[in-house]
């Protein structure tokens, strides 16, 4: 039998209940209901903006709704994520109009509940849209306010007050509410900079050059991975902060690189494409499915200098020769909180336990790896997270207990030149208010040659 095609709003209510129940990933989620409901283009971004918004400001929404729910424990998931992404569309989205959105919940309470149900939702809403929303400044505690106001989990919040002051938390909680603008890198082995602009601008795209790395490109409207440019493998999509990577493992043509957590790939083409289609790098990964998007990448990229092995990266040094790389990346699993804008449930899932759980494996990896440099090689280490257990912390922890190692001071030159000023010696922390990129963290070891 065929399932019913739902409409937007009823689509956006099915990922946010399927987020709350499974745990599953916003964006899967999207492209999937996407295809599954074939939503027409002229609305894929709405179902965008009331899924993301929602997930977003969740904690700000249930602050106002709380103050128009007698009894919230008693009300189902459902019927709460309706009222969520409805406030939403009040609150934050002016080009819908009120009536509109709280009869399009209505008719959805009527049709995926009952007459009480849907009783309720009209009751809320319209009390809502009758009545002023409750102010911030009923909480008196600064931290629990911005969490509330900025929709940041408190310990989160706390934690980064802790680490980076007050003033920069609320910066990264305010940009982390925003969507963020999609940005390539353009394959230089196959095409210039200017000479896929141009080819982008024909097919109907607006984009621009980057001003932070030199072979970067924004989306302003679009979606590149659609682009011939991208099917041609004239580009990878990829945010900014990720790019610098390849600058600061600082290759030239003939390294041999180890990239040990790879998939799906994007730093392992652009150090493939900064090789000039010398050299050679070795990309692994755990998961043989996710080898196959690497070998993908470099199929379409045409980069023939990517050999791929599926693997736990820490059982590395059992089937490779000792001091065979003059490179290696340790890309590491981590918490993700600098890719926020991209995966607001991120926030919600993690717990601070999880941190410290984290630590320990990117810890378990860089000790494992390093045995596989060579002598005077570089180490590069990175995550896409802003926590300083998971960054400084491990390197400092790795150094401390390996003497062959020292700081690679020399990364701050190898930078392009609009990062270099938040460069600190050997290690890079980018927050997502500097130029708009993700959050990440960048550092440069050196093994001794003595």
């Amino acid at each position: 039998m065929k399932t019913k095609k739902q409409n937007v709003r009823e689509a956006a209510l099915e990922i946010l209940e399927s987020i709350n129940s499974n745990q599953a990933y916003s964006n899967l989620l999207l492209n999937s209901s996407i295809k599954k409901n074939e939503i027409p283009k002229k609305d894929i971004g709405l179902l965008t903006e009331i899924v993301y918004g929602t997930l977003q400001r969740k904690m700000t929404l249930d602050f106002y709704l709380d103050g128009f729910l007698t009894n919230r424990k008693k009300i189902e998931s459902w019927v709460i994520s309706l009222l969520q992404m409805t406030l939403y569309q009040l609150v934050f989205l002016d080009r819908i109009p009120d009536h509109a959105a709280i009869n399009e919940a209505v008719e959805i309470a009527k049709r995926r509940g009952h007459k009480g149900i849907a009783s309720l939702v009209n009751g809320v809403l319209r009390n809502i849209q009758r009545n002023k929303l409750p102010s911030f400044e009923s909480i008196k505690d600064p931290a629990e306010r911005l969490s509330v106001e900025m929709s940041h989990p408190l310990w989160l919040v706390k934690r980064w007050i802790d680490q980076l002051g007050f003033d920069e938390t609320k910066k990264m909680c305010e940009i982390n509410l925003t969507a963020p603008v999609q940005t390539a890198r353009v394959n230089t082995t196959r095409t210039t900079v200017a000479d896929c602009l141009q080819r982008l601008e024909q097919e109907g795209y607006q984009v621009a050059a980057s001003d932070i790395i030199p072979e970067g490109i924004q989306g302003l409207k679009g979606n590149l991975a659609n682009s011939d440019s991208f099917k041609e493998g004239l580009l990878t999509i990829q945010d900014e902060s990720s790019m610098i990577v390849a600058y600061a493992l600082h290759v030239d043509g003939n390294e041999t690189v180890l990239d040990a957590c790879a998939a799906p790939g994007g730093k392992s083409t652009h150090i493939a494409e900064k090789l000039n289609n010398g050299g050679n790098v070795l990309s692994v990964d755990l998961h043989e499915h996710k080898v196959k998007l690497i070998q993908q990448n470099a199929k379409r990229l045409q980069l023939d200098n990517i050999n791929t092995k599926a693997m736990d990266s820490r059982r590395l040094p059992e089937v490779l020769e000792r001091e065979s790389f003059d490179r290696i990346l340790l890309d590491a699993p981590c918490s993700g909180f600098g890719v926020m804008r991209r995966k607001p449930d991120i926030k919600y899932a993690k717990k601070e336990e999880d941190v410290s759980r984290l630590h320990t494996i990117q810890l378990q990896l860089l000790e494992s790896l390093s045995p596989l440099l060579k002598k005077g090689g570089t180490f590069v280490y990175s995550t896409c997270t802003v926590d300083v257990k998971e960054n400084e912390a491990v390197i400092e922890q790795f150094l401390n207990s390996n003497d062959q190692f020292e700081k690679d001071t020399t990364l701050v030159e190898r930078l392009p030149a609009s990062v270099q000023k938040y460069a600190n010696g050997h290690e890079l922390q980018v927050l997502p208010q500097y130029f708009g990129s993700d959050g990440f963290y960048i550092a440069a070891l050196r093994k001794k040659v003595q």
